[in-house]
């Protein structure tokens, strides 16, 4: 009998639903298309548009239970965004709404990860740098991995254009391609448990198609 299937939930916001991108992928899209696993992995997005990180700590769990199914290898993702700066929660109720979820994935031996918020529109992003500073440490502290999407694009000539052509809070095609490639890159097939392509089945053009 061959290994178990691996199962994905995805928890967040807004760019998990992949919202702006006319491919309809997001990043969560195309990060699934690049696992390519025998039996194939399942990718379960659980978004909530403009979630703060205290509406997620109380609905992840039953949601994220309600779909792990018995027998299939389970990871989780949780990925925040800058809900909580719209709504003006502080940066310390920020970090203790992750916490919350992560020290519960934590008990229930839930593989877990963390993916930060990527840039908005200028005037915001020294108020995301912060979040995103906060939630790495956070999460860091529990020996879990953080993906900062912030510091990788906040100067990036793709994602600034990209951005600039969509509503200033969602990227399009070419931005949720850079998501993806930078969580591609952050170790992702080791810690899923799934074989690498080889370096000429996949770039960084080809994940952003």
């Amino acid at each position: 009998m061959g290994e178990a299937a691996l199962q994905v939930c995805v928890v967040g916001g807004d760019l998990v639903a992949g919202v702006g991108d006319p491919r309809g992928q997001g990043w969560v899209g195309r990060v699934a298309a690049q696992t390519l696993a025998d039996p194939p992995a399942t990718f379960l997005t659980l978004a909530v548009p403009m979630e703060t990180t205290q509406t997620m700590a109380q609905r992840w769990s039953q949601e994220v239970g309600r779909r792990l199914t018995l027998g299939y290898r389970h990871r989780l993702i949780v990925a925040p965004g800058t809900a909580d700066l719209a709504a003006e929660v502080s940066v310390a109720r920020s970090r203790l709404g992750l916490a919350d979820m992560l020290d519960a994935a934590l008990r229930r031996k839930l593989p877990t990860w963390v993916v930060g918020p990527p840039p908005g529109r200028g005037p915001q992003n020294d108020q995301i740098a912060a979040l995103s500073r906060a939630f790495k440490d956070v999460t860091e502290r529990r020996g879990i991995r953080y993906i900062d999407t912030f510091s990788p694009l906040v100067s990036h000539d793709q994602w600034i254009a990209d951005m600039a052509t969509g509503d200033g809070f969602h990227p399009g095609q070419a931005g949720y391609g850079l998501i993806a490639w930078l969580v591609l890159h952050s170790g992702w097939y080791s810690w899923a448990g799934v074989e690498e392509p080889a370096a000429e089945e996949w770039s960084a053009a080809r994940v952003a198609r």
